[in-house]
């Protein structure tokens, strides 16, 4: 079974996830490590972390977030939908605000709402726990995706 099935299986609609309870989020981990020691031959009880590396994934958990930054990396290029992009506001386009650190460093407007699950406080949120440089820079999205700074933190 190619790995690349199981990376498309895992990653539909998984962006739909921020935000999810962990007990949700540990059964899709399950899934993952699961396909990992299949393809890899790697038994039970051998530690996951170096085999997910060495097959290039991330955990489920990184996989969502770096999923939704690429998403909002595409609203600020211009290469998403309007109705996507309207909920990307760079801090630095938002009258009253143009002069605050924020808006210097890159950060988007996080909309005060209720639920944190949703895109438009999942998106900018995650934009903003990337690193300065990465947020300010002109990358294309396909140089964006593959950039080493691109790790998303894992708080």
């Amino acid at each position: 079974m190619p790995s690349g099935f199981i990376s498309s299986r895992l990653d539909y609609c998984n962006s739909l996830l921020a935000g999810a309870a962990d007990c949700v989020i540990r059964k899709l981990q399950g899934i993952q490590n699961a396909a990992a020691r299949l393809i890899t031959g790697t038994r039970k009880f051998n530690h996951i972390t170096p085999i997910l590396r060495d097959l290039h994934w991330l955990s489920v958990h990184l996989r969502i977030k770096y999923k939704i930054a690429m998403l909002v990396n595409k609203c600020l290029r211009g290469l998403a939908p309007p109705y996507v992009a309207e909920l990307c506001q760079p801090v630095v386009e938002l009258a009253g605000r143009r002069h605050l650190r924020s808006a210097a460093s890159g950060k988007l407007s996080v909309q005060r709402t209720v639920g944190r699950r949703n895109f438009a406080v999942s998106g900018p949120d995650i934009w903003n726990s990337l690193p300065t440089d990465l947020r300010l820079s002109s990358l294309s999205t396909a140089t964006f995706a593959t950039s080493e700074g691109t790790s998303v933190p894992q708080h």
